[in-house]
């Protein structure tokens, strides 16, 4: 009994590392077999060698990048929060309006399900020729791919606030003010940082989408310009270093709304007590 608990405790504690594991080694081993040219398909050891110079400067086989991903990487961070608390304010802003609103509702959104569809790349032209080749094209690209998740994400968490709520807030003498406040706000929240989380992802896309033709720093642009030079295993290790990036972005995320939801968990508790 006792060795069967310390394996079922063990087997918890690596499940998580068993696929990407096997997936590695599963990579490395036909990426030696040579089916392929092992410069098309670099090894994940090769890649590691190439991230750990592009990091610490190793041993400068990734020449003029050698030592700079910290920098590279704050570069790409900027636009990317840049961008997002653009969108996270104004997205949050108009959806609280457009959800409590039927006048703003008519009036602002069959505008903005227009522009909805229309994919963020296809304003690059566009943000290119009003902003230049610097930061401000790339930051506006991260905010349009961002902003309509949390827009959507806040129409509908005000959409379905429990309409008792409001009936007994109203009653209770709140003015429409303090009924946004207090109870439309609060809660709306688990929607809203649902598309924050969206959002997140959406805006580590955009930014290297962007970096790639509007500006020359960042992770993106160290992807697209490896490209150019053949250097796929750097290209592969940006790959990664944006993957890692957005989950960590995710995971602030998942941690604020933890902590400022944690109403919600009392009141599902109570509820399933009930």
């Amino acid at each position: 009994m006792a060795g069967t608990s310390f394996l079922g405790s063990f087997y918890r504690r690596i499940e998580r590392a068993i696929v990407p594991v096997l997936l590695l080694v599963g990579w490395e081993v036909f990426s030696r077999s040579g089916v392929l040219p092992r410069a098309l398909l670099p090894a994940p050891s090769q890649v590691l060698v190439a991230w750990a110079d592009w990091i610490f400067a190793t041993d400068g086989n990734t020449q003029s990048y050698s030592g700079h991903w910290i920098m590279d990487t704050a570069a790409s961070a900027t636009r990317v929060f840049s961008g997002f608390a653009l969108a996270t304010v104004l997205g949050v802003g108009i959806g609280m309006a457009i959800g409590w609103s039927r006048t703003v509702e008519k009036l602002i959104e069959p505008v903005l399900q227009v522009l909805r569809p229309v994919p963020p790349v296809s304003w690059i032209p566009l943000a290119i020729i009003w902003f230049g080749i610097a930061d401000k094209p790339a930051i506006f690209l991260v905010f349009l791919g961002s902003f309509f998740p949390v827009l959507l994400s806040t129409i509908h968490g005000v959409k379905t606030v429990d309409r008792n709520l409001l009936r007994a807030g109203a009653m209770a003498g709140g003015t429409p003010q303090k009924l946004l406040t207090h109870i439309v706000f609060p809660a709306a929240l688990p929607s809203i940082f649902s598309g924050l989380r969206i959002a997140i992802g959406s805006a580590w896309m955009l930014t290297v989408t962007a970096e790639m033709v509007a500006v020359k720093s960042g992770v993106g642009y160290v992807l697209w310009d490896s490209y150019y030079f053949l250097r796929y295993d750097l290209v592969i290790a940006a790959m990664v270093s944006i993957g890692l990036l957005g989950y960590l972005s995710d995971l602030v995320i998942k941690l604020v709304a933890a902590r400022v939801l944690r109403w919600q968990r009392g009141s599902t508790l109570q509820a399933k007590e009930g």
